[in-house]
Protein backbone atom coordinates (compact mmCIF):
# COMPACT_ATOMS: atom_id res chain seq x y z
CA UNK A 1 0.00 0.00 0.00
CA UNK A 2 1.24 3.82 -0.53
CA UNK A 3 0.60 6.26 2.44
CA UNK A 4 -1.29 9.20 2.10
CA UNK A 5 0.41 12.46 1.09
CA UNK A 6 2.87 13.87 3.66
CA UNK A 7 5.52 16.53 4.19
CA UNK A 8 8.82 15.64 5.47
CA UNK A 9 11.08 17.82 7.62
CA UNK A 10 14.28 17.09 9.22
CA UNK A 11 14.87 18.20 13.08
CA UNK A 12 18.22 19.78 13.56
CA UNK A 13 17.71 19.26 17.45
CA UNK A 14 15.29 18.77 20.11
CA UNK A 15 13.99 22.25 20.44
CA UNK A 16 13.43 22.11 16.45
CA UNK A 17 11.55 18.83 16.24
CA UNK A 18 9.38 20.29 19.48
CA UNK A 19 8.69 23.72 16.86
CA UNK A 20 8.10 21.69 14.00
CA UNK A 21 5.28 19.14 15.76
CA UNK A 22 3.89 22.67 16.83
CA UNK A 23 3.54 23.67 13.15
CA UNK A 24 0.71 21.29 11.91
CA UNK A 25 -1.93 19.81 13.61
CA UNK A 26 -1.21 16.18 12.86
CA UNK A 27 2.38 15.75 13.29
CA UNK A 28 4.35 12.43 13.81
CA UNK A 29 8.35 12.04 15.03
CA UNK A 30 9.89 9.58 12.83
CA UNK A 31 13.09 7.82 14.14
CA UNK A 32 13.24 4.07 13.12
CA UNK A 33 9.93 4.17 11.45
CA UNK A 34 9.32 0.41 12.24
CA UNK A 35 6.31 1.22 14.11
CA UNK A 36 4.66 4.26 11.94
CA UNK A 37 5.54 3.34 8.75
CA UNK A 38 3.68 0.12 8.30
CA UNK A 39 0.88 1.91 9.98
CA UNK A 40 0.93 5.08 7.20
CA UNK A 41 1.26 2.03 4.51
CA UNK A 42 -2.37 0.79 5.27
CA UNK A 43 -3.14 4.04 6.07
CA UNK A 44 -4.17 3.54 9.80
CA UNK A 45 -2.17 6.93 10.16
CA UNK A 46 -2.48 9.94 8.03
CA UNK A 47 -0.11 12.30 9.40
CA UNK A 48 0.03 16.01 7.87
CA UNK A 49 3.75 15.95 8.37
CA UNK A 50 6.97 13.65 9.60
CA UNK A 51 9.85 15.20 11.73
CA UNK A 52 12.79 13.12 11.37
CA UNK A 53 14.67 12.74 14.60
CA UNK A 54 16.68 9.86 13.35
CA UNK A 55 19.68 12.40 12.95
CA UNK A 56 19.95 13.27 16.70
CA UNK A 57 22.83 11.64 17.50
CA UNK A 58 22.94 12.94 20.89
CA UNK A 59 19.85 11.43 21.80
CA UNK A 60 22.21 8.18 21.23
CA UNK A 61 23.73 6.70 24.27
CA UNK A 62 23.99 4.57 27.84
CA UNK A 63 25.66 5.73 30.32
CA UNK A 64 26.08 5.59 34.01
CA UNK A 65 24.18 8.22 35.78
CA UNK A 66 25.01 7.78 39.36
CA UNK A 67 22.36 5.14 40.93
CA UNK A 68 20.77 4.82 37.95
CA UNK A 69 21.60 3.96 34.23
CA UNK A 70 20.37 6.49 31.45
CA UNK A 71 19.61 5.68 28.31
CA UNK A 72 19.54 7.94 25.14
CA UNK A 73 15.83 7.89 23.33
CA UNK A 74 17.03 7.53 19.98
CA UNK A 75 19.55 4.18 20.98
CA UNK A 76 18.84 1.28 18.29
CA UNK A 77 17.84 -1.38 20.10
CA UNK A 78 21.14 -3.27 18.94
CA UNK A 79 22.98 -1.33 20.83
CA UNK A 80 20.93 -1.29 23.84
CA UNK A 81 21.24 -5.31 23.80
CA UNK A 82 25.35 -4.70 23.59
CA UNK A 83 25.88 -1.58 26.16
CA UNK A 84 28.19 -3.89 28.23
CA UNK A 85 27.14 -1.05 31.42
CA UNK A 86 23.54 -2.95 30.98
CA UNK A 87 24.53 -6.20 30.90
CA UNK A 88 26.52 -5.93 34.01
CA UNK A 89 23.61 -3.35 36.35
CA UNK A 90 20.28 -3.73 34.55
CA UNK A 91 20.53 -6.92 32.13
CA UNK A 92 16.97 -7.85 32.35
CA UNK A 93 16.94 -4.47 29.93
CA UNK A 94 19.92 -5.75 27.45
CA UNK A 95 18.74 -8.86 26.88
CA UNK A 96 14.69 -7.80 26.22
CA UNK A 97 16.53 -5.77 23.81
CA UNK A 98 18.04 -8.30 22.01
CA UNK A 99 14.75 -10.26 21.84
CA UNK A 100 12.95 -7.61 19.70
CA UNK A 101 12.09 -8.47 15.99
CA UNK A 102 15.13 -10.08 13.85
CA UNK A 103 18.34 -8.23 13.47
CA UNK A 104 17.31 -5.63 11.01
CA UNK A 105 14.17 -4.06 13.23
CA UNK A 106 17.20 -4.02 16.35
CA UNK A 107 19.76 -2.29 13.60
CA UNK A 108 17.16 0.15 12.89
CA UNK A 109 14.40 0.57 15.71
CA UNK A 110 15.02 2.70 19.01
CA UNK A 111 14.35 2.10 22.25
CA UNK A 112 12.48 5.69 22.04
CA UNK A 113 10.35 4.95 19.45
CA UNK A 114 9.34 1.60 20.77
CA UNK A 115 7.95 2.83 24.36
CA UNK A 116 6.68 6.33 22.39
CA UNK A 117 4.37 4.10 20.30
CA UNK A 118 3.05 2.94 23.39
CA UNK A 119 1.56 -0.96 22.00
CA UNK A 120 0.80 -3.52 24.39
CA UNK A 121 2.20 -6.42 22.91
CA UNK A 122 5.80 -4.59 22.68
CA UNK A 123 8.47 -5.92 24.69
CA UNK A 124 10.52 -3.19 26.54
CA UNK A 125 7.96 -0.98 27.31
CA UNK A 126 6.91 -4.06 29.78
CA UNK A 127 10.29 -4.29 31.22
CA UNK A 128 9.77 -0.87 31.97
CA UNK A 129 7.29 -1.11 34.32
CA UNK A 130 8.61 -3.81 35.99
CA UNK A 131 11.83 -1.73 36.61
CA UNK A 132 9.85 1.43 37.52
CA UNK A 133 11.86 3.21 34.94
CA UNK A 134 11.50 7.03 34.56
CA UNK A 135 10.74 8.49 31.16
CA UNK A 136 12.15 12.11 30.28
CA UNK A 137 10.05 14.34 28.40
CA UNK A 138 10.83 17.68 26.34
CA UNK A 139 7.95 19.72 25.70
CA UNK A 140 6.54 23.58 25.17
CA UNK A 141 6.98 23.89 28.70
CA UNK A 142 10.59 22.31 29.37
CA UNK A 143 11.50 19.42 30.98
CA UNK A 144 9.73 16.54 32.98
CA UNK A 145 9.58 13.02 34.39
CA UNK A 146 6.69 10.53 34.30
CA UNK A 147 7.23 7.09 36.15
CA UNK A 148 6.59 3.95 33.90
CA UNK A 149 3.61 3.37 35.56
CA UNK A 150 1.68 6.51 34.39
CA UNK A 151 3.24 7.14 31.05
CA UNK A 152 1.39 4.48 29.02
CA UNK A 153 -2.61 5.14 29.51
CA UNK A 154 -4.46 3.44 26.76
CA UNK A 155 -3.69 1.21 23.71
CA UNK A 156 -1.28 3.09 21.13
CA UNK A 157 -1.68 5.90 23.96
CA UNK A 158 0.97 7.18 26.02
CA UNK A 159 0.88 10.48 28.43
CA UNK A 160 3.16 12.08 25.56
CA UNK A 161 1.41 15.26 24.47
CA UNK A 162 0.88 16.57 20.87
CA UNK A 163 4.67 18.53 21.25
CA UNK A 164 6.10 16.25 23.34
CA UNK A 165 9.93 14.59 22.27
CA UNK A 166 10.51 11.66 24.46
CA UNK A 167 14.53 12.58 24.87
CA UNK A 168 15.68 9.71 28.06
CA UNK A 169 15.05 6.54 30.16
CA UNK A 170 15.90 6.24 33.56
CA UNK A 171 16.42 2.97 34.85
CA UNK A 172 17.44 1.56 38.09
CA UNK A 173 20.63 -0.47 38.87
CA UNK A 174 19.47 -4.07 39.47
CA UNK A 175 22.84 -5.64 39.76
CA UNK A 176 22.52 -8.34 42.04
CA UNK A 177 18.90 -8.72 41.77
CA UNK A 178 17.20 -12.05 40.18
CA UNK A 179 15.42 -11.42 36.58
CA UNK A 180 13.66 -12.85 33.71
CA UNK A 181 11.93 -11.91 30.94
CA UNK A 182 9.66 -15.24 29.34
CA UNK A 183 8.20 -14.71 25.87
CA UNK A 184 5.46 -16.94 23.70
CA UNK A 185 5.33 -16.32 20.14
CA UNK A 186 4.65 -17.63 17.38
CA UNK A 187 7.64 -17.07 15.37
CA UNK A 188 10.77 -15.58 16.63
CA UNK A 189 10.26 -12.03 15.34
CA UNK A 190 6.54 -11.83 15.75
CA UNK A 191 4.92 -9.45 18.40
CA UNK A 192 4.49 -11.35 21.41
CA UNK A 193 1.84 -13.41 22.02
CA UNK A 194 2.07 -12.99 26.19
CA UNK A 195 5.14 -12.60 27.56
CA UNK A 196 6.13 -11.82 31.39
CA UNK A 197 8.75 -9.82 33.17
CA UNK A 198 10.00 -10.66 36.88
CA UNK A 199 12.13 -8.74 38.88
CA UNK A 200 13.31 -9.88 41.99
CA UNK A 201 15.43 -9.11 45.66
CA UNK A 202 16.28 -11.18 47.68
CA UNK A 203 16.88 -10.57 51.29
CA UNK A 204 18.26 -13.14 54.26
CA UNK A 205 17.57 -15.78 51.46
CA UNK A 206 13.62 -14.98 51.54
CA UNK A 207 11.92 -12.26 48.78
CA UNK A 208 11.99 -8.96 49.67
CA UNK A 209 10.70 -7.35 46.56
CA UNK A 210 9.40 -8.94 43.31
CA UNK A 211 8.04 -6.48 40.47
CA UNK A 212 6.00 -9.00 37.55
CA UNK A 213 4.47 -7.09 34.36
CA UNK A 214 2.45 -8.29 31.45
CA UNK A 215 3.31 -8.06 27.73
CA UNK A 216 0.14 -7.91 26.39
CA UNK A 217 -2.95 -9.04 28.74
CA UNK A 218 -4.63 -5.65 28.57
CA UNK A 219 -4.39 -2.02 26.60
CA UNK A 220 -1.27 -1.22 28.67
CA UNK A 221 1.45 -3.24 29.77
CA UNK A 222 0.43 -4.78 33.30
CA UNK A 223 1.85 -5.36 36.71
CA UNK A 224 0.53 -8.34 38.47
CA UNK A 225 0.48 -6.92 41.44
CA UNK A 226 -1.63 -10.20 42.94
CA UNK A 227 1.58 -12.34 41.98
CA UNK A 228 4.12 -9.97 43.40
CA UNK A 229 1.90 -9.35 47.24
CA UNK A 230 1.76 -13.25 47.20
CA UNK A 231 5.99 -14.01 46.39
CA UNK A 232 6.20 -10.79 49.31
CA UNK A 233 3.61 -12.97 51.82
CA UNK A 234 6.17 -16.64 51.19
CA UNK A 235 3.70 -18.40 48.49
CA UNK A 236 5.79 -20.49 46.10
CA UNK A 237 6.42 -19.29 42.39
CA UNK A 238 3.66 -22.08 41.19
CA UNK A 239 1.08 -20.82 43.18
CA UNK A 240 1.23 -17.27 43.25
CA UNK A 241 1.49 -17.48 39.31
CA UNK A 242 -2.12 -18.64 39.94
CA UNK A 243 -3.19 -14.99 39.80
CA UNK A 244 -1.02 -13.87 37.18
CA UNK A 245 -4.19 -13.60 34.88
CA UNK A 246 -6.42 -11.66 37.81
CA UNK A 247 -7.21 -7.92 36.52
CA UNK A 248 -6.29 -7.97 33.22
CA UNK A 249 -8.38 -7.82 30.01
CA UNK A 250 -6.42 -9.99 27.09
CA UNK A 251 -7.74 -9.14 23.71
CA UNK A 252 -8.66 -11.99 21.34
CA UNK A 253 -7.74 -12.05 17.85
CA UNK A 254 -5.83 -14.81 15.13
CA UNK A 255 -2.70 -15.34 17.55
CA UNK A 256 -4.88 -16.60 20.69
CA UNK A 257 -8.15 -16.12 22.69
CA UNK A 258 -8.86 -14.17 25.50
CA UNK A 259 -8.50 -17.64 27.35
CA UNK A 260 -5.87 -19.05 25.70
CA UNK A 261 -3.70 -15.72 27.25
CA UNK A 262 -5.40 -15.65 30.70
CA UNK A 263 -3.75 -19.58 30.65
CA UNK A 264 -0.23 -18.80 28.71
CA UNK A 265 0.46 -15.22 31.92
CA UNK A 266 -0.07 -18.05 34.52
CA UNK A 267 2.46 -20.43 32.88
CA UNK A 268 5.22 -17.49 31.35
CA UNK A 269 4.58 -16.13 35.02
CA UNK A 270 5.64 -19.04 37.20
CA UNK A 271 8.28 -19.54 34.80
CA UNK A 272 9.67 -16.02 35.09
CA UNK A 273 9.83 -16.17 38.65
CA UNK A 274 11.37 -19.80 38.94
CA UNK A 275 14.34 -18.48 36.55
CA UNK A 276 14.43 -14.90 38.30
CA UNK A 277 14.80 -16.98 41.46
CA UNK A 278 17.46 -19.06 40.03
CA UNK A 279 20.06 -15.91 39.09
Amino acid sequence: MIPAKFDYEVAESTEHAIELLGSREDAKLLAGGHSLLPLMKLRFARPELLVDIGRLSDLSYVKDDGDRIAIGALTRHHDVATASLLDEQCPIVSFTASQVGDPQVRHRGTIGGSVAHGDPASDLPTVLLALDAELVVHGPGGERTIAAADFFTGLFETALGPQDVLVEIRLPKTAGAGWSYVKFNRRAQDWATVAAAAVVHRSNGDIGDAAIALTNMGQTPLRASAVEQALKDGTSALTAAESADEGTSPPSDTNASSDFRRHLARVLVRRAVEEALGK
